[in-house]
């Protein structure tokens, strides 16, 4: 199967803006990658733990 979606992709390859926008993607992924494991995670994005209601036995 991989083989015929290569052979599409090579008779048929995307277009150059494409290419470019796929590479921006990927570029600004392992940026903040990298800021994230140089910096850490900041303390306001992370989410507080909500607890679960009290539920009442009877």
């Amino acid at each position: 199967m991989w083989f015929l979606r290569a052979k599409r992709w090579a008779q048929n390859p995307p277009s150059w803006g494409r290419v470019k926008l796929v590479a921006a993607i990927i570029v600004i992924c392992l940026l903040l990658y990298a800021y994230e494991r140089v910096f850490g995670w900041p303390d306001w994005l992370t989410l507080e733990r909500a607890r679960a209601p009290n539920r009442v036995v009877r």
